[in-house]
């Protein structure tokens, strides 16, 4: 097969802020930056930041504007890599189903995703 995911977009409000938060948290390296997206470069792919006026923040786990996508970053420590991102600009999301595996976390422009060691890094 000739196929393969080449990018994940993200929707935010301010692609820099975001670009910049995740490119710390992934240490992915900027390959495109104007005012209305930033993409960086992981292993095969690209992961951009794409400005959309009006953005709205999906509430979880559940409410009037639901998640559409998220990511799962696979970490070799939990609390080590949740104190690090936290101290980076997420925060921590109130409802943890299974923090032993999973913690789940809400990036500066309020998409959840989540640290695991289910996955390995």
């Amino acid at each position: 097969m000739s196929i393969r995911l080449g990018a994940v977009a993200v929707d935010c409000p301010d692609p820099a802020a975001l670009g910049d938060f995740y490119r710390e948290v992934l240490g992915l390296k900027v390959v495109l930056s104007t005012a209305d997206v930033v993409a960086l470069e992981g292993s095969g792919f690209l992961l951009s930041f794409e400005r959309v006026e009006d953005h709205r923040p999906p509430t979880w786990p559940g409410g009037q504007m639901p998640k559409q996508l998220h990511l799962d970053l696979a970490v070799a420590n939990l609390d080590v890599e949740e104190t690090r991102i936290l101290a980076l600009g997420a925060t921590k999301a109130e409802i943890q189903p299974n923090p032993e595996k999973w913690r789940v976390l809400i990036d500066p422009a309020g998409h959840p995703f989540c640290i695991t060691v289910v996955f390995r890094p």
